[in-house]
């Protein structure tokens, strides 16, 4: 796992994750962040060609919000594509429908893709496919972040965080509705990675 720095210029006082976008979900709706106001929101970014990673980040994901039982009825999972080309909304739907229902898949044009990773600060790149001379990869940053109903960033997880933990403290801040400033997980520069 690289280490990637997040841009040093950002204003003081201004938080490193905005969670702003204006994308379309996999039902063809454009959506942003406003749409879903109100709920919690957990966003993981990822790519429907991925080998491991994503399906097994959306797999945790998806078992963590089934612990939680009816208080993630006040939850909106969202999987953000970093790869627009390929992930279009009927993608999206056909990869999440069966094995992930609980989330809802978002895609865009490449520059409303960019503007949402840039808003969350994740990275992403396309690398040759070493197992199809005629694909690739998109390699990006392996983070789950949290939403609060006010659309603030409230926490995030790594992926070395395991389900145990991120249901309890998931729990924790659904049982709290804490303010964002409050939060011991702040955004930090030194956080940001990028995962394989």
């Amino acid at each position: 796992m690289t280490t990637a720095t997040v841009g040093d210029d950002m204003p003081t006082g201004q938080p490193y994750v905005t969670g702003e976008f204006h994308l379309t979900d996999h039902d063809g709706e454009d959506v942003s962040d406003a749409t879903y106001l109100g709920q919690w929101v957990i966003v993981f970014f990822g790519f429907t060609h991925c080998k491991m990673v994503c399906p097994r980040a959306l797999a945790r994901l998806s078992a963590v919000i089934e612990r939680i039982g009816p208080a993630a009825e006040q939850i909106q999972p969202l999987y953000i594509t970093v790869d627009p080309d390929r992930d279009t909304p009927e993608v999206m739907k056909s990869f999440l429908e069966i094995d992930y229902p609980r989330f809802t898949g978002l895609s865009g044009s490449e520059s409303q893709v960019e503007d949402a990773k840039r808003s969350f600060r994740v990275f992403s790149t396309k690398v040759a496919d070493p197992d199809d001379p005629d694909s690739y990869q998109t390699p990006h940053s392996a983070f789950t972040f949290v939403l609060g109903p006010d659309g603030r960033y409230r926490a995030h997880f790594t992926d070395a965080v395991d389900e145990d933990e991120m249901v309890e403290r998931l729990e924790a801040l659904l049982a709290s509705g804490r303010q964002g400033a409050d939060i011991r997980d702040s955004f930090s520069k030194e956080q940001c990675e990028r995962s394989p």
